[in-house]
């Protein structure tokens, strides 16, 4: 019994669907009878016909910043008035709306005009809605590649406009009127992107007057505004970067004599190349520097000048003991103002402790005789024997001081080129130091 009610239910609606089959396939016939879809469906040649365009943004698929081109996956929804596919649908038991391949009915040719697919391809042919009052809606997807002026001046932390201008390829605007259906595309369904963030698409539509013609031509350009997500980048060559320009100032507090400090430098250097080529593959080849390839070129700058630095620092630290004495200047300057400074001091010295100049202590010659041992005037006793030995004894020990006052000497000497180079690598390092961190903080800043 239950099975015999479910046919007998079913039976109405089979015979309803049978009907409206009857009379659509009637409806169709009637209607395309003398129908052609090669010319402007208007009863007046002189008649406008109006195109209501609106774009639904669903995915972008993909942004190529070195060839400059947007690939996106979009729903065009194009309406118009078809004056010759009108009916009443009382003689086709009340059938308003029926849905035919999109090939049968004439279609505006509207295109986007900056196309840069290399197949051309438009949208997909899908059905036409057509009522009885004779609008047609045609939905159609369609996976879009359209040329987009990339501007990377402050990439990572850049946004992007990227236009989509759609309009009649051959109508001209006393034919054919373009109408945006809204303000802006929708973005409802839009699906999130990983690397862009799309902050509106708004619409707007133009009247151009294009030097081949005389006429008028509409169109409606569909703005795309994007914010890059700079958090990839920033952990991915940012940072890596900053971290790597604070180990040059540290070439300044190697020792001397370590041979490493301008092996440092260099081995930065390489590192920072390989960062600054991954940008240059990724950036396309324009003359707008981004802000990153600033940023690795100004740190490569100072660790170019801190090598160099350091190439002229270990040459004064290795001064020989033929070198000059340190200036007075220097003296004053260096050792004493730019030490206390950089806090370089000496073993045991200190900040409190006065810089005084250490005085050789001098010997006291025998002033009635003479250095050869020859006798003065009116002394001839100082040639005696025992005398004489003394006097042997007395230069052999005033040739060991004068020995030991020489050697002194350069070790000062060379002592106080050391504690040059010494507080010229403290105070470089401090000024490379800061130098790097106002360099940081203005990249970081354009991050917030």
């Amino acid at each position: 019994l239950h099975i015999q009610s479910d046919k007998a239910v079913s039976l109405p609606i089979l015979a309803c669907r049978c009907a409206h089959g009857k009379y659509a396939q009637k409806l169709l016939n009637d209607l395309f009878t003398n129908y052609t879809s090669a010319l402007r469906p208007v009863e007046d040649t002189n008649t406008i016909l109006n195109v209501t365009l609106q774009v639904t943004l669903s995915q972008i698929i993909d942004m190529d910043e070195r060839n400059q081109i947007l690939t996106a996956y979009l729903w065009i929804r194009q309406v118009w008035v078809d004056a010759h596919l009108k009916w009443n649908k009382d003689d086709y038991d009340g059938l308003d709306t029926i849905r035919i391949p999109s090939s049968y009915v004439w279609r505006p040719d509207i295109v986007l005009y900056n196309n840069a697919d290399d197949h051309f391809t438009g949208p997909m042919d899908t059905n036409v809605v057509i009522r009885q009052d004779g609008q047609i809606m045609w939905d159609s997807p369609a996976i879009t590649k359209s040329s987009c002026k990339v501007d990377v001046s402050y990439f990572p932390f850049d946004a992007q406009q990227c236009r989509f201008t759609y309009g009649s390829w051959t109508y001209n605007g006393n034919q054919l009127d373009i109408l945006n259906a809204m303000e802006s595309a929708d973005l409802a369904d839009l699906v999130e992107n990983v690397e862009w963030e799309v902050l509106g698409m708004p619409a707007k539509r133009n009247i151009i007057l294009y030097g081949c013609c005389a006429d008028p031509y509409p169109d409606v350009t569909y703005t795309l505004k994007l914010k890059r997500r700079a958090s990839f980048y920033v952990f991915n060559l940012l940072i890596p970067c900053v971290m790597i320009s604070f180990l040059a100032p540290l070439g300044f507090y190697l020792p001397a004599d370590s041979g490493e400090k301008v092996s440092l430098g260099v081995t930065v250097m390489l590192a920072l190349t390989v960062f600054q080529l991954l940008v240059a593959e990724i950036m396309p080849p324009s003359e707008n520097v981004p802000l990153i390839g600033k940023y690795y070129i100004a740190t490569m700058t100072m660790i170019t000048a801190s090598t160099a630095l350091t190439i002229f620092i270990m040459n004064i630290h290795h001064c020989g003991p033929d070198a000059k004495p340190v200036p007075k200047w220097a003296k004053i300057v260096i050792l004493q103002y730019m030490a206390r400074m950089c806090f370089v001091y000496e073993v045991g010295e200190n900040c409190m402790s006065p810089q005084l100049d250490k005085q050789e202590p001098k010997l006291v010659k025998d002033a009635n005789c003479t250095m050869n041992g020859q006798a003065g005037p009116g002394r001839e006793d100082c040639v005696s024997d025992g005398e004489r030995k003394d006097r042997e004894l007395l230069r052999n020990i005033e040739y060991i001081a004068n020995c030991y006052r020489d050697q002194r000497a350069t070790q000062k000497r060379t002592g106080e080129w050391k504690k040059v180079a010494k507080v010229l690598d403290r105070f470089f390092m401090w000024i490379f130091f800061i130098m790097v961190f106002f360099m940081s903080l203005l990249i970081m800043g354009k991050a917030i």
